[in-house]
C-alpha cells in the first residue's frame, strides 16, 4: 500500500467527520436550550417563550434533519474505507457504535418525531416530556460515540487475542478517563456553541430593529448566560484531559509543546518497541490545538464583555455595535471544535486503535483510483449538505419567528368549489 492511498483515505475520513462534527456541536447544544426554554414556557404559559420555543427548535429540527443525513454517510465510508480497524476491533469498538446507532436512529429520533407533530396533539405536559427525552437520548448517543473515540485513544478494558481485540473489562471501556472527560468537554463546547449562536442571532435581529424584540432580547440573555460558564467547564475539562494524555499519548503533549528532546527520546522508545518507522505526529496539524485556544479566549472575551453590558436593559436592545460584535463571533465555536477535534485525531497517529493498530494497517484493500473517486463523491455530497444547512439556519434565523412553521396552527382545509361544465 503507498503513502498516496493512505493520504487520500485520512484525507476523506477528515472531512467527513468534521463536517458531521460541525452539526453535531450545534445540535447537542441548541437541544438543551430549547428543552429548557420550553419548560419555562410549560410552567409560566408565557406566550414570548412559547414563541422563543418554536423559532429556536426549528433551528435545530433543520440542523438534526440534516446532520442525521451525514451521520449515515461517515458511517458508510468507515465501514468501506477502514475494514482493518473492523477487523481488528469490532468485537469492542463495534459495540459502542451499535448502541449509539440504536439510541439516535430509533430512541431519539422517534421522540423528535413526536415533539415536531405532537404541537396541539399533546397536552403541554406530555409535549415538555418528549423534548426532554430527545435532549437526553442526545448525550446518550454522544457518549456512546466518545466511549468508541475514547477507546482509540486509550484502549483499556481489552486484549489482543489471536490477532483480534476481545473484550477483558466492559466498566473499564465505559469509564475510560479519555471518554468520560471528552464526553464532558464535548457536552460543554456544545453549549457555547448553541449559546454564542443563539446570543448571534438574537443580535442580529436587534441590531436591523425587527418585530419581537422582547423575544430576541431574552434568547440573547439565554445565549451569553449560557455561554460563558459553559466556556469555563470546557476550559477545565480541556485541561485535566492533559493528565490523562501525560500517561496515555505523551508524544502528543511533546509535539503539541514543541520539545524536540522529548520526542526524540519518544521517537526512539517507540521505534524500539514496535519497529522501526515514523511515530512523530505532524506539527503542522498539532497548531490546531493553538487555534482551538485563541478561539476560547476570543470567545471568553466576548462573552465577558457581553454579561457586563446585560446589566443595562437599553444597552441590551440598543448597542449596535455589541450586536455587531456577537454576530460576527457565530463561527468562533464551530472553528475552536474543529481545531480541538483535528488536534485530538492528528494527534495519536500513526495508530488508529493507541500502539496497536496503526492507521495503515486499518486500511481497506483498496486502489489510489478507488479512493480518489469515493473522495470526490463524499466530498461533494458533503459540500453540498453543509451548504444546504447553512442556507436553511441562515433563511429561517433572518426571517424570524414569523416564519416558523414548527408548532403553528395548522391550516384548515377548504373545499374546493364544485366544477362546472
Amino acid at each position: 500500500m503507498n503513502a498516496e492511498t493512505l493520504d487520500l483515505a485520512r484525507l476523506q475520513f477528515a472531512l467527513t467527520a468534521a463536517t458531521h462534527f460541525l452539526f453535531v456541536a450545534l445540535t447537542l447544544g441548541l437541544v438543551t436550550l430549547v428543552a429548557c426554554v420550553q419548560t419555562r414556557a410549560t410552567f409560566t404559559r408565557d406566550p414570548v417563550h412559547e414563541r422563543m420555543t418554536r423559532f429556536w427548535g426549528q433551528l435545530y429540527v433543520i440542523n438534526y434533519a440534516v446532520g442525521i443525513v451525514t451521520g449515515l454517510v461517515m458511517e458508510l465510508q468507515l465501514g468501506l474505507v477502514w475494514g482493518g480497524l473492523g477487523h481488528f476491533a469490532g468485537n469492542v469498538f463495534g459495540a459502542s457504535l451499535a448502541m449509539e446507532t440504536l439510541t439516535a436512529f430509533f430512541v431519539e429520533s422517534t421522540f423528535l418525531g413526536l415533539w415536531i407533530f405532537g404541537w396541539g396533539r399533546l397536552n403541554r405536559w406530555a409535549h415538555l416530556a418528549v423534548i426532554w427525552v430527545v435532549t437526553l437520548t442526545s448525550y446518550v448517543s454522544a457518549y456512546w460515540i466518545m466511549v468508541s473515540n475514547g477507546f482509540l485513544q486509550h484502549p483499556a478494558g481489552a486484549t489482543v487475542v489471536d490477532g483480534v481485540l476481545r473484550l477483558t473489562d466492559a466498566t473499564a471501556v465505559l469509564t475510560n478517563p479519555g471518554a468520560v472527560l471528552a464526553f464532558g468537554h464535548i457536552l460543554s463546547g456544545a453549549l457555547v456553541t448553541a449559546g454564542v449562536v443563539m446570543a448571534g442571532v438574537s443580535a442580529y435581529h436587534l441590531r436591523a430593529r425587527t418585530t419581537e424584540q422582547e423575544l430576541f432580547r431574552k434568547s440573547l440573555r439565554v445565549g451569553v448566560a449560557t455561554a460563558l460558564p459553559a466556556l469555563l467547564v470546557t476550559v477545565a475539562l480541556g485541561g485535566a484531559q492533559f493528565g490523562v494524555l501525560s500517561d496515555a499519548q505523551p508524544m502528543k503533549l511533546a509535539v503539541f509543546g514543541g520539545d524536540a528532546g522529548e520526542i526524540a527520546r519518544l521517537q526512539a522508545e517507540a521505534a524500539a518497541r514496535y519497529g522501526q518507522g515514523d511515530y512523530v505526529p505532524s506539527q503542522v496539524w498539532g497548531q490546531a490545538g493553538y487555534v482551538m485556544i485563541a478561539c476560547w479566549a476570543a470567545l471568553a472575551l466576548v462573552t465577558v464583555v457581553s454579561v457586563v453590558r446585560m446589566r443595562s436593559r437599553d444597552r441590551v436592545r440598543h448597542s449596535r455595535l455589541w450586536h455587531a460584535l456577537l454576530t460576527a463571533a457565530i463561527p468562533l465555536p464551530f472553528v475552536a471544535m474543529i481545531a480541538g477535534w483535528v488536534w485530538r485525531e492528528s494527534g495519536r497517529q500513526p495508530w488508529v486503535v493507541y500502539g496497536l493498530l496503526s492507521t495503515r494497517d486499518a486500511l481497506s484493500d483498496l486502489s489510489p483510483a478507488a479512493l480518489r473517486a469515493s473522495l470526490a463523491v463524499f466530498a461533494t455530497l458533503f459540500a453540498v449538505l453543509a451548504t444546504v444547512n447553512y442556507w436553511l439556519l441562515a433563511r429561517y434565523a433572518r426571517r424570524g419567528p414569523g416564519a416558523t412553521a414548527l408548532g403553528s396552527p395548522e391550516t384548515p382545509c377548504v373545499p374546493l368549489p364544485a366544477a362546472t361544465f
